[in-house]
């Protein structure tokens, strides 16, 4: 019985980190260049099919400080917004306001587009026109409000999410420079895409300004980022799946010595 209950111990051990560390790997960090790529691309796509159209449309880029501080925020695994969005010098070396959105859900369900995808579309509870919402939709205006002009996203496994009952979870935070979502202001200018930025290059609807958005990375394919997931599961297991097999070991030889 001694010997059966260690063999389901050690078998129980292995499948939980070999869980944990599944769920931990499958989440790209802010470096990753596939999910730098996608939170920019998506957010970009939106912004350039508003309607009606606008005239003022920043072309967003992405910000590393704004990353980082995305990150610090999302590893406290709270799930409410980060308190020192009040004093934006803290967070951030250049901008004077930050905004932010949160997502959270089950890492499986987890995936850029849905995430950024489910902001948008807070879209249909918002009109332009007479700037009401009749429920949430204050992650739309931000993700379409045309002065923000730099983005920074992290998402982070969470065993238990903060104030709330979610356990083993992803909590994903973009952060916004400069901020959107003041009172009574629409979150763009109704007319011709680029018309009010006429110092700009019109990208798909969008101002682009090599000034404004940095220079671009030259961002590689998602199957590159696969294979560096991949080897970093590998180098997280193959040391403790070494240590479990010692240990096997050891009991069996205590146990039948023969």
């Amino acid at each position: 019985m001694a010997m059966d209950s260690w063999l389901g111990i050690i078998i129980f051990s292995v499948f939980s980190i070999c869980n944990w560390a599944y769920k931990m790997d499958t989440l790209p960090n802010i470096e990753n260049e596939a999910f730098i790529k996608e939170c920019v691309d998506l957010h970009n796509k939106f912004r350039s099919q508003v309607n009606p159209k606008a005239s003022n449309m920043l072309r967003m880029s992405w910000d590393a400080d704004l990353a980082k501080s995305s990150k610090a925020w999302a590893e406290r695994c709270e799930f409410e917004h980060n308190v020192d969005l009040r004093n934006p010098k803290k967070l951030h070396p250049t901008f004077s306001s930050l905004g932010e959105n949160i997502w959270v859900g089950s890492v499986g369900a987890f995936s850029e587009e849905s995430a950024i995808k489910m902001w948008n579309d807070e879209v249909k509870n918002y009109d332009f026109q007479t700037q009401k919402c009749t429920h949430v939709c204050g992650h739309y205006t931000q993700v379409v409000w045309a002065n923000s002009y730099k983005v920074g996203c992290a998402v982070q496994f969470c065993p238990q999410l903060k104030k709330t009952s979610i356990r083993n979870g992803a909590l994903f935070v973009c952060e916004y420079g400069p901020a959107g979502n003041y009172a009574y202001t629409r979150p763009y200018e109704e007319g011709k895409p680029c018309s009010a930025c006429k110092e700009d290059t019109c990208m798909n609807r969008l101002c682009a300004n090599p000034k404004r958005d940095g220079a671009l990375d030259k961002l590689h394919g998602k199957e590159t980022v696969k294979r560096q997931r991949s080897v970093s599961l590998v180098l997280i297991l193959a040391p403790l799946l070494i240590i479990l097999s010692i240990i096997l070991a050891i009991l069996i030889k205590h146990y039948y010595p023969r």
